[in-house]
């Protein structure tokens, strides 16, 4: 992939990870009457952020809207419409799979399911109304905070959208570019406007993250970065007592302390998430890939079968078993316990319905445990299985080899 080609995927993952998933701000001095819209003074935009962050999705949006209604001049209203309307299109066709932001593997990675044009209409026209709102507020005053805040907002949304499950990774750079330009100029006009940390945080750290001819195309595009200093703002989003935009960057931090492989205090952060989503099935999971990035190997089996009992006694609003079930199968094959392992992996490869991706990826991982355990017509079947599923993949490749060659554990 080439430099500028990896700045447009990444810095539209920073606005996934950053899209203004709530909001924290006062009324401006221009306009001391107007107040945004919040959970911390709105009933439905609470209620509608409780079900947001347990992936109660639909429920999330009925609440959503009737705030919207009752505030139909507010941006930040139609925002968290929008918002929720993108999340739930990204989690179901299998976009928010934080494995793959651990690594770089959501820059290839095939969406599960196909977009539904319908989503992308309503997402194009939210979109376009909530700019609509933010902008004739900015016609009145250009410094308006809370306008340029909600803009921001907006356009790192509409960025994720046009990025993350559209691939339209151009169109989607002008509109992260925008979002950071107007959060940093939110923090000129005031920095203690906490929210806006968050989207220049993670931008911040994803292009210090960068190697060097990357940066050098960032550069070009008018964007620096600066690992230490994004880390320093997504952890003071964080800690921010009394603040709605916590959430969302712990959410962020959390995935970075990973990467940085902090793993301790990433479980820790990701521990507190558990306690306040306790319906969120991908925080548990999360959880479970933290403690098996970290090594402990037992712990993380221990917490995958919780998620899968959890799964299987209904305790989550919305899970996909095969997400655990493929993390437990990898923890399993880690402490050597490669009969376990193997089942897990089938577990996962049955329940992969809407994933071929992973359905392949499971059972490839299931053959080599058979092998392992010198089973080799069944690891022969499962071969067979990943290449009948798609036979130019280079899951299937390493299929065919097998097939030749008996899969040995190193």
């Amino acid at each position: 992939m080439k430099p500028c080609q990896r700045l447009l995927c990444l810095l539209t993952v920073g606005c996934l990870c950053a899209a203004g998933l709530l909001y924290k701000a006062e009324a401006t001095a221009v306009d001391p009457g107007y107040v945004p819209t919040r959970a911390d003074n709105d009933a439905a935009t609470r209620k509608g952020f409780d079900h947001f962050y347990n992936l109660e999705y639909d429920k999330a949006i009925k609440e959503f809207e009737a705030a919207q209604q009752a505030h139909p001049a507010d941006p930040f209203a139609l925002n968290h419409t929008l918002e929720a309307l993108i999340f739930k299109e990204l989690f179901r066709v299998g976009a928010l799979d934080t494995e793959a932001y651990a690594g770089d593997s959501f820059l290839t990675k095939k969406l599960a399911a196909p977009l539904d044009p319908n989503v992308r209409d309503r997402v194009k026209q939210l979109s376009d109304q909530a700019l609509a709102l933010s902008q004739a507020r900015l016609d009145k005053n250009p410094n308006d905070v809370d306008a340029l805040y909600a803009r921001g907002v907006t356009r790192g949304m509409r960025a994720t959208y046009m990025g993350i499950a559209e691939r339209a990774w151009f169109a989607a750079l002008r509109s992260a570019v925008a979002a950071r330009h107007d959060h940093e100029r939110v923090l000129e006009l005031d920095p203690s406007y906490v929210d806006a940390k968050v989207l220049v945080g993670t931008d911040l750290y994803i292009v210090g993250s960068l190697n060097w001819p990357t940066r050098v195309a960032a550069s070009v595009a008018g964007i620096s970065g600066n690992k230490q200093k994004g880390m320093t703002y997504l952890r003071q989003a964080s800690t921010e007592a009394h603040s709605e935009v916590a959430s969302d960057a712990q959410i962020v931090y959390a995935l970075f302390l990973r990467r940085e492989q902090n793993y301790n205090e990433a479980l820790q952060v990701v521990a507190r998430m558990q306690t306040e989503f306790p319906r969120n099935a991908l925080v548990a999971a999360e959880y479970a890939h933290l403690l098996s990035a970290a090594g402990h190997g037992q712990e993380a089996i221990a917490a995958y079968r919780k998620v899968l009992a959890n799964c299987r006694s209904n305790v989550y609003s919305s899970c996909r078993i095969e997400v655990p079930a493929y993390g437990l199968g990898e923890a399993l094959r880690g402490q050597r316990q490669y009969q376990e392992a193997a089942e897990a992996y089938d577990l996962a490869a049955s329940n992969s319905t809407s994933d071929p991706e992973l359905r392949q990826k499971s059972t490839l991982a299931a053959g080599q445990m058979y092998d392992v355990l010198q089973k080799r017509d069944t690891a022969l079947e499962k071969y067979r299985a990943v290449v009948a599923e798609n036979s130019n993949s280079g899951t299937a490749e390493l299929a065919r080899h097998y097939m030749k060659e008996a899969y040995k554990s190193p």
